[in-house]
């Protein structure tokens, strides 16, 4: 991924005026530079990740204004009364940003730039492709020198940056000379670091032999801009507001989202057609279910058939005999045969409720692993036995409910009855 960073020329310069750009990489490489106009800078907008605009220093003034302590979205607000008797005209048509921190002074330093000017260069980037634009004050792009005044001369005007959010820019059309002797005099006594064009070096390293000490020429480079623009923060893009975010083009998803959609109506559609053929085999279930038992027992209403089918086999069954694994009969019979097989204690009492024998056993007959010999021995008939205390454990049929294959099916005659003795075993 690449950064495009575009240098502005200055108003001043009219409206034809070329504008400088580097092209370059995530890993700081020098991919391309030139000059050009921007709106024939598309491809390169288009493939950049970022677009950085380095606004003129003499079309963004750097304010220094006593600012109370407030939070950001309350300091946006009170920024057009802040400036007001700083800015000539109405602030409203100005964008305006605060530096995120104070100056040594107190001071906020307060970026001001012309709305009805940067709010068409912004969407005209935005229009080429851009996918993140920034604006950035270029005196603010110069390179940091502690305890030193950092200037340029070139495209038209002089620029200098005091310090981290200090600095501003002059459009000045005049002889090397005279720019040189503004720089020094905007400077003052601060030792001066002033980058010039190339070609212009040989003759300011001349003047400035006369102009006097504490002057350090140097060639100007991209590199020193693309440096000195990743100490700043002070974008004007967001004070833009939504005009500086990019507009997103739906026509390019219309395809995409066509294609979604229709893949949302063929899933919807298959899943009603398949609750459909469900619902479909499940009346016809039903209905055959009903039949069999209309047909099983002609003279009994139909409410739940399943249920009452279960109910009538389980009575027919009792009748001829047959307990069921829920039945009393059944959990005696078992619990007696498990017990004589394992040599189970002696039963105190047996109590059954709903489908289950409770059976409590005397304390002195119960010895250890007993409870687990007789569970196993039941769940081979398909019983569960759970412990609920020493000595007392409840007998039910088991989910599965199922014999274990092999195991003796206890039938117990019709009219037979349990007795429960309290001093030994059934």
């Amino acid at each position: 991924m690449t950064t495009l960073y575009i240098r502005h020329p200055a108003r001043a310069e009219g409206e034809h005026a070329l504008a400088r750009f580097a092209l370059v990489a995530d890993g700081g490489a020098l991919l391309q530079q030139g000059e050009g106009a921007i709106r024939s800078l598309g491809d390169l907008v288009a493939a950049s990740r970022r677009v950085v605009l380095l606004l003129a220093a003499a079309d963004v003034t750097l304010l220094h204004v006593k600012a109370p302590p407030l939070s950001n979205a309350r300091l946006k607000s009170a920024l057009p009364a802040l400036v007001e008797e700083h800015v000539l005209g109405d602030p409203s048509e100005c964008v305006l940003v605060a530096a995120p921190s104070e100056s040594p002074d107190g001071t906020r330093s307060v970026a001001v730039a012309q709305r009805a000017w940067l709010e068409p260069l912004v969407k005209s980037l935005l229009a080429l492709g851009a996918r993140s634009v920034a604006a950035l004050p270029f005196q603010l792009c110069l390179p940091l020198h502690p305890g030193s005044v950092a200037a340029a001369i070139g495209g038209g005007e002089v620029t200098l940056r005091h310090g981290l959010y200090e600095g501003l820019g002059l459009a000045l059309a005049a002889p090397p000379a005279v720019a040189l002797q503004t720089v020094r005099a905007l400077a003052g006594d601060s030792p001066l670091v002033l980058t010039v064009p190339h070609d212009q070096l040989g003759e300011y390293q001349a003047l400035a032999l006369e102009a006097g000490p504490a002057i350090t020429l140097e060639g100007e480079h991209w590199e020193h801009w693309i440096a000195g623009s990743k100490s700043t923060t002070l974008d004007l893009v967001p004070g833009l507001g939504a005009a500086g975010a990019k507009v997103r083009d739906w026509q390019r998803w219309r395809w995409p989202l066509r294609v979604a959609l229709l893949a949302l109506l063929v899933n919807v559609v298959g899943l009603n057609l398949e609750w459909l053929r469900l619902k479909r085999e499940a009346d016809a279930l039903r209905l055959s279910i009903t039949q069999t038992f209309t047909r099983t027992y002609p003279g009994q209403p139909v409410q739940l058939p399943l249920a009452q089918m279960r109910a009538n086999v389980a009575a027919a069954k009792a009748g001829q005999g047959q307990a069921g694994p829920g039945d009393m009969l059944y959990l005696a019979a078992a619990l007696g045969e498990a017990m004589r097989n394992e040599g189970g204690p002696a039963v105190a009492t047996l109590d059954y409720r709903a489908g289950a024998l409770t059976v409590k056993a005397k304390p002195e007959s119960v010895t250890a692993g007993v409870g687990a010999r007789l569970a196993a021995a039941l769940a081979a008939r398909g019983l569960a036995l759970d412990e609920q205390g020493p000595g007392v454990w409840r007998l039910s049929a088991s989910p599965a409910g199922v014999p274990a294959p092999g195991a003796n099916v206890i039938r117990v005659p019709a009219g037979s009855t349990v007795t429960t003795t309290t001093g030994g075993q059934q």
